[in-house]
C-alpha cells in the first residue's frame, strides 16, 4: 500500500520511551492550519482531532503494556511557532527517564540469533523480557537472593548482592548460561 501523501506530513514531534515491556516510539502530528492533531504510538494510532480552533493545549493517552500515562503539551512558543513537550507519568520525559534509570536495570542480549531485553523493576523484582512479564522463582542464596526465570532454553537469573555501600546499595547482576551480562545503557 502507498503511504498516504496526507499523512506524516504534519509530524512535528517524535520520541522514543523505553518502558519495562519495551522502546515505544510516539509520533505527533499537528496541522497548525486545521488545528488537526494525531497521536501514534507504535505507528498505531491512538487520538485523532480534526479542526481544532484551539492551537495550544494537551493531549493525554497510554503507552506500553502497562498503560503507562503519557502526555504531549503544546504550547505556543512565538507566532506561529510551537513547542511539543511529551511527560509520562506527569514527569518530563528527561526526569521520567533519570529516575526510571534508578528504579530498573536493563540488559540487552542476543542469544542463538535473537535479541532480547530483560528489564528488571527494583520495587517489585518483576522481570520483563521483550515486552512480557516473566514467571520467576526467587531464591536466598549465602550472599544476596537470585531471581531465576527462563527465556527459550536459557537459564536465566539476576543476582542480588549488596554493595556494603550504603550510595550504590544493591547491586543487579544478570547471569545467562552461567555468562555474567553487562549493563544496557538506555
Amino acid at each position: 500500500m502507498p503511504p498516504d501523501p496526507e499523512k506524516m506530513t504534519d509530524l512535528v514531534a517524535v520520541w522514543e520511551v523505553a518502558l519495562s515491556d519495551g522502546v515505544h516510539k510516539i509520533e505527533f502530528e499537528h496541522g497548525t492550519t486545521s488545528g488537526k492533531r494525531v497521536v501514534y504510538v507504535d505507528g498505531k494510532e491512538e487520538i485523532r482531532k480534526e479542526w481544532m480552533f484551539k492551537l495550544v493545549g494537551k493531549e493525554t493517552f497510554t503507552v506500553g503494556a502497562s498503560k503507562t500515562r503519557a502526555t504531549i503539551n503544546i504550547d505556543a512558543v512565538s507566532g506561529f511557532a510551537y513547542e511539543y513537550t511529551l511527560e509520562i507519568n506527569g514527569k518530563s520525559l528527561k526526569k521520567y527517564m533519570e529516575n526510571r534509570s534508578k528504579t530498573t536495570n536493563t540488559w540487552v542480549l542476543s542469544l542463538g540469533g535473537t535479541d532480547y531485553r530483560v528489564v528488571l523493576e527494583k520495587d517489585t523484582m518483576d522481570v520483563w523480557c521483550n515486552g512480557k512479564k516473566m514467571e520467576t522463582a526467587g531464591e536466598f542464596v549465602e550472599d544476596g537472593t537470585e531471581t531465576h526465570f527462563s527465556v527459550g532454553d536459557h537459564s536465566c537469573y539476576i543476582k542480588a548482592v549488596s554493595s556494603g555501600k550504603r550510595k550504590e546499595g544493591i547491586i543487579h547482576t544478570l547471569i545467562v548460561d552461567d555468562r555474567e551480562i553487562p549493563e544496557a545503557v538506555e
